[in-house]
């Protein structure tokens, strides 16, 4: 199977030369994403709303692939303030709650300062055997 390339739309990709999401067989790989809101190229200020946008840019991206949340396996969470993290349980909660995917979460500088969290996922298509 050839490698699909997902883009949101995001004048990001093209700068920065990359693509929202990669599928390699049954393999996607969502690049890391924050919660700007890629049609109005606007984000919230807070992190939960931040995190409520990134699962919908994530989910976006999982269904061009032909794939959704449920698919999800590992995720990665970028936060530059460690102490806001547990804001966002509750999003996390509402998203994966009975998906429960391998985590890891790093306190990092991102590279807007109007970023509060980035999220990147890897998923793998179930089977439709």
């Amino acid at each position: 199977m050839a490698r699909q390339l997902i883009s949101s739309g995001s004048i990001f990709e093209q700068q920065m030369a990359y693509s929202r999401a990669v599928v390699d067989g049954d393999w996607v790989f969502v690049s890391g994403t924050t919660g700007f809101d890629y049609a109005a190229m606007t984000i919230a200020d807070g992190i939960v709303e931040q995190t409520e946008q990134c699962f919908k840019n994530i989910a976006a991206a999982l269904t061009q692939a032909n794939a959704s949340l449920s698919d999800i396996v590992r995720i990665t969470y970028v936060v530059p303030n460690a102490a806001e993290f547990s804001a966002c349980w509750p999003v996390l909660q509402k998203y994966l709650g009975e998906i429960r995917p391998a985590a890891m979460m790093l306190s990092a500088g991102l590279a807007d300062p109007r970023m509060r969290i980035e999220i990147e996922v890897t998923a793998r298509k179930q089977s439709t055997n």
